[in-house]
């Protein structure tokens, strides 16, 4: 008998790119998905998804290839619900700093920190969001679609709370700003990882707040 979901993530079956007939099996607890996903990261990060095979991420997950097929169903189905476990996270930590700060300016200051740390403790998750999430085709494209909206609803809350306290310039379009800040967040965070270890948590911070800065009329 299958045992419950208990990781306290939302089914899988209601998410991602899968059909009826091919749905996602939960995996049995929340510490058995995070080392699946830590090793799969890890290993996705050094050659891609192609390049890894179901027997590997077992071998570094200390699992059996049996756990891996019993919880995921497939190679795909793992990295489809690992893409969502790694967003869960990193929305967890942008919710975190809700009603923490009074100034908005200084809330998305903290969203951004958040953001920072996750990049720091995985750093293998932003290379495989890069890398396929504008891949064409796509395997998990309609997924990325719905996890790529959820982390803009957050950004886009973050935004909306700067425009009712201060002016701003209402000539910039909303969705663009949307995705430049959330472009920022990866794109600066992956090449602080990769080619500038020397640079601070706090200059990435503020590099990506001078878009909102400049958003800000004064």
């Amino acid at each position: 008998m299958q045992e419950p979901d208990v990781s306290g993530l939302p089914r899988p079956e209601a998410r991602g790119p899968e059909t009826p007939e091919k749905k996602l099996r939960p995996a049995r607890t929340n510490a058995t998905k995070q080392r699946l996903f830590d090793a799969s990261m890890e290993l996705i990060g050094e050659r891609g998804a192609a390049g890894v095979t179901v027997d590997e991420i077992a071998a570094a997950a200390g699992v059996s290839k049996g756990t891996v097929y019993y919880n995921f169903g497939s190679k795909s189905d793992l990295i489809a619900q690992l893409l969502r476990h790694g967003v869960d996270i990193m929305l967890g930590r942008l919710q975190t700093i809700e009603g923490l700060h009074a100034d908005p300016l200084e809330a998305m200051e903290a969203m951004l920190g958040q953001a920072m740390d996750f990049m720091d403790d995985y750093p293998s998750f932003a290379r495989l969001w890069i890398s396929e999430n504008w891949r064409s085709p796509s395997e998990w494209g309609k997924l990325f679609v719905e996890l790529r909206s959820e982390l803009l609803a957050v950004i886009g809350a973050a935004i909306e709370k700067v425009a009712t306290t201060y002016p701003v310039d209402t000539g910039i379009a909303r969705g663009s700003l949307e995705a430049a800040m959330f472009g920022a967040i990866f794109v600066v965070g992956l090449d602080r990882q990769t080619y500038n270890p020397e640079r601070t948590r706090e200059q990435s911070i503020a590099a990506i707040m001078t878009i909102m800065r400049g958003y800000v009329l004064r």
